[in-house]
This record gives structure tokens, sequence and C-alpha cells, in this order.
């Protein structure tokens, strides 16, 4: 099992950064696959960024070179780093923990946190 625990989202104005953070416990945080996920109302939940326990990324068209993941594992911290921010980034944010194992897929979720982008 794995708990996860998203901060970081507030108000912001366009132009603007927020950092968001997921503090995750209750197993090996280094060997899962971390991502961030958004969705706003009335749409379906999409990623918005992704990384690998090996450190490798992977980001959203619409958020690429705006937004940057990161991964401390001494921490058991996973951040995501958004400037530029536009008002079409307002959503609930959520962050995930995966891992294969088995063929058996481990999925986590934190419970979200909004981000509101208003001019």
């Amino acid at each position: 099992q794995v708990q996860l625990v998203e901060s970081g989202g507030g108000l912001v104005q366009p132009g603007g950064s927020l950092r968001l953070s997921c503090a995750a416990s209750g197993s090996i945080f280094s060997i899962y696959d971390m991502g961030w996920y958004r969705q706003a109302p009335g749409k379906q939940r999409e990623l918005v960024a992704d990384i690998t326990s090996g450190g490798s990324t992977n980001y959203a068209d619409s958020v690429k070179g705006r937004f940057t993941i990161s991964r401390d594992n001494a921490e058991n911290t996973v951040y995501l780093q958004m400037n530029s921010l536009k008002p079409e980034d307002t959503a609930v944010y959520y962050c995930n923990a995966h891992r294969v194992y088995s063929a058996i897929l481990y999925d986590y979720w934190g419970q979200g946190t909004q981000v509101t982008v208003f001019s």
C-alpha cells in the first residue's frame, strides 16, 4: 500500500507559477513510477507528466516547456513545477504511483489538490 498526499495548489494569475508536492508513505517509494494527472470540470482525467523509477520523464503536449516533474527519493516526494500558467490549466491535480510486479498492477492515487488560474 502507498499513501499519497498532495499539496501546493491554490489560486494564481495567468503567467504565474505553482509547485505541487506529493508525499508518499507506506512502501518503497523509489520503485514506483510516479505521475501527475488533472481533471477539469466536465472533462476526463488526463496525464500531465510522469517520471519513471529510473528518472525518465514524459509530458503532455499542452504542458511541455512549462511544467517540470521531478522526484526526490530520499524525501519520498514527487514535484510538479508549473510555470507560465494558463486559465486552461485550471483543474484538480492528482498524484499517482504505479508499478507492475508479477503481472499485477499496483496503482494508487492521492486525494487531489485544486489549481485555479484566473484573470
